[in-house]
């Protein structure tokens, strides 16, 4: 009998592969659903998915670096084509008897093909969600704030110049708050329908929430044990840096009002603080030499920062980028004008030949150790790039990430850099060296407790822990529990500070750049010993070494077709994420911070201080001298109308009754009081003088109360505008 999964040639193209994959579903299922059908049917999702995910990857591109509307449709509407067919192979791999199987590689792309995240959706709430994290996006990538007189800036590259560069506070208090006021504010409102979508394609992939979907990545059911573990042994780094750090910011800014308060200078978010090094040097009189001012007196320009950076994997005998790879990247802002997403990524176009980084570079030395980090994204792309679609990946998630990383820690090295011109002193003396693990503690210790805290707080959200109405002052309390920081100005639930970091409102899970910090160093120690470094850590470079990158390599190569401990212990011997490297590379900073700190007195942590979090006040509104709630003084001001209203009706009727009756009063005594002199008031007898006075003092009174109703008519339409 022929295979059910024979594909003539005619239908590899996915739109004609599809409805005839559907008519299959119509045969006996035990004549098919074994491991070599399996086989057939994962070369079948191959062929098919290499089509799908690039055309949706291209849309995605064609969007981010041209944000239109109509990109933005078109990048949806694949989108959803690449959801329908996850949906079909995802539902038809359950149909599998996985458990049954021996080839593990067959056990392990079905698996995968078992979790098909936000595809779960049914397809009208699929469409509503696409459309949320296109709208989050688009905010964050669209946002600016605006001068009092002057120009709007974005965030990339104008608002965070002025805060790594600005030291006026009023400056950096402007930029914090604009950009929070102009991207978390827009999120606030949608926030909350974002969780729920996100929490049921979770569920509807077997998980109890989204939380636990991002978590199952990792295949470990120990994770956030480990992770607890990790931050606990490495919180007396930060918690040294802190202190140290504080009391320098204490001696240039004078008192502050909270523990390290925010906006602190150097960046948005507070999770770098390289950019205050001038601030917190630990021995001023040896400043580092200044790399960006030496880089753009070289004249370097973006693009041979990217050729530095693949100069370094060839130097290690890794695989050069291919010649589209320079002409289809964005490897600066277009100067055409068009609105882009500046937010640096590397991207796989999983045809196995087209790969990009999208970036908007600067020349200086944070862009150009950025790059050298993309461009391990890169290196680990082309080494994948034979594997199936399913295992075209990181060993986890966090491992692109580490590699990227690690390679910076070789390219930041002192010996590089001078290797590479871009240092001219010849030694580091102790004071120096001192100063120089000032500069990467700043970026990487820094990152500590920010890069554990994002998707714990996220996580509370997910599982209902963290309700609505407190997203924003949990957000705070997060950031003073690990980081020890506070908002320069009060914040209220009108705000949702959480959406000005671009992976929250990208919707991209931020754990694996904590993991990754741990792993790059443990990456760097085991690579450094294959290049037969002697002497500190924090010394070494790879740079020009076979061995180191015949290893790296070799375990680049797996992606993610191995449980990752299993890759991690061929590349580092062990199989669990350690601190051990990272603590040895900061060792000699930490001696030196731990001496200062105890000389100087200072008290580790804030374990008495809180952030002030007002609760949000609702407005009050006057009514009558009394201050009441908005809705009960509506009610108020209501019933006060109607009474009026009913009160004017009364008196021009009485008035009109009066008039009747003293006009028939006056016709039937006309001829009796003619005879005594007399006539009549309210159907009283009495003096002619005193009956006009009567309904003169009468009508009087009638016009006071008329105008009175008029008059608090007019002030309760007032009220209730």
């Amino acid at each position: 009998m022929d295979s059910p999964w024979t594909l003539p040639t005619v239908l590899l193209c996915y739109g004609q592969l599809l409805p005839w994959l559907m008519t299959v579903g119509d045969q006996s299922l035990d004549e098919f659903y074994n491991e070599t059908e399996a086989k057939l049917f994962l070369q079948f999702y191959e062929q098919t998915a290499q089509v799908v995910l690039n055309q949706f990857m291209e849309a995605a591109w064609n969007y981010v670096t041209n944000i239109t509307k109509k990109n933005r449709e078109d990048m949806l509407h694949k989108e959803l084509e690449r959801s329908q067919v996850m949906v079909y192979f995802g539902s038809r791999a359950r149909l599998f008897k996985i458990a049954q199987f021996q080839d593990p590689a067959v056990k392990r792309m079905l698996s995968k093909l078992l979790d098909i995240g936000k595809a779960a959706l049914p397809k009208d709430e699929l469409w509503e969600y696409n459309k949320l994290l296109a709208y989050m996006e688009t905010a964050y990538n669209m946002a600016q704030v605006c001068l009092d007189e002057g120009p709007c800036l974005p965030l990339e590259p104008d608002l965070q110049e002025i805060m790594a560069n600005s030291r006026d506070q009023k400056e950096l208090l402007w930029a914090w708050q604009g950009w929070r006021d102009a991207v978390g504010r827009q999120l606030r409102p949608i926030f909350e329908r974002y969780v729920i979508l996100s929490n049921k394609a979770a569920r509807l992939n077997g998980y109890k929430d989204m939380g636990a979907l991002w978590r199952s990545k990792y295949e470990d059911e120990t994770l956030e044990q480990d992770l607890e573990r990790l931050f606990q042994e490495l919180k007396p780094l930060y918690l040294n840096l802190h202190a140290y750090v504080r009391r320098a910011l204490h001696r240039h800014y004078g008192p502050i009002s909270s523990i390290t308060s925010t906006p602190l200078p150097g960046n948005m978010w507070a999770q770098s603080w390289v950019n205050i090094l001038d601030l917190v040097l630990p021995f001023p009189k040896k400043p580092p030499e200044d790399i960006t001012k030496i880089m753009k007196g070289q004249r370097w320009k973006p693009g041979k920062m990217f050729e530095e950076a693949e100069k370094f994997f060839t130097s290690l005998g890794m695989l050069a980028t291919p010649p589209d790879f320079w002409k289809k990247s964005m490897l600066e802002r277009p100067p055409d004008g068009r609105e882009v997403e500046c937010q640096t990524s590397a991207w796989d176009f999983y045809n196995g030949k087209d790969f990009r980084v999208k970036k908007c570079t600067e020349v200086n030395i944070k862009d150009l150790l950025s790059i050298f980090h993309q461009m391990g994204h890169i290196q680990y792309f082309l080494q994948y790039k034979n594997l199936s679609i399913l295992f075209r990946e990181g060993a986890n998630p966090a491992f692109g990430e580490a590699v990227g990383s690690m390679v910076t820690l070789s390219a930041s090295s002192y010996q590089h850099l001078l290797n590479r011109g871009l240092l001219s002193q010849q030694h580091q003396d102790s004071e120096e060296e001192v100063n120089f693990l000032m500069g990467i503690a700043l970026d990487k210790i820094a990152f500590i407790p920010f890069g554990y805290m994002i998707d714990r707080f996220r996580w509370k959200i997910f599982d209902g822990t963290i309700q609505k109405d407190i997203y924003n002052q949990e957000w705070w309390n997060f950031r003073l529990k690990y980081q020890g920081l506070c908002p320069p100005i009060p914040r209220s639930e009108d705000d949702f500070d959480p959406g000005a970091k671009f992976h929250i409102s990208a919707s991209m899970p931020y754990i694996g750049y904590f993991i990754s910090l741990v792993l790059q160093f443990q990456f760097h120690e085991a690579l450094c010993k294959a290049a037969g470094h002697m002497g500190p850590l924090h010394q070494c470079s790879i740079y020009n070494s076979k061995m180191a990158g015949k290893i790296l390599g070799d375990v680049l190569k797996v992606g993610s077709s191995k449980p990752w401990p299993q890759v991690l212990k061929e590349l580092t011997g062990k199989s669990k994420m350690s601190s051990e490297a990272l603590l040895s590379y900061f060792k000699p900073l930490l001696n030196w911070l731990v001496t200062e700190n105890v000389q100087q007195g200072e008290i580790l942590g804030w374990p008495d201080f809180s952030c002030s979090f007002p609760e949000r006040r609702k407005p009050k509104a006057a009514f009558l001298s009394m201050e009441l709630e908005p809705k009960a003084a509506r009610s108020g001001q209501w019933v006060l109308l109607i009474l009026c209203i009913i009160m004017f009706l009364m008196i021009l009727g009485l008035a009109s009754r009066l008039f009747i009756m003293e006009k028939q009063s006056a016709n039937k005594d006309s001829s009796d009081n003619t005879e005594t002199g007399n006539t009549s008031f309210l159907c009283v007898p009495m003096e002619p003088h005193q009956a006009a006075r009567g309904q003169w003092l009468l009508l009087g009174l009638c016009l006071i109360l008329m105008l009175c109703s008029i008059i608090l008519t007019i002030r309760i339409f007032t009220w209730q505008n």
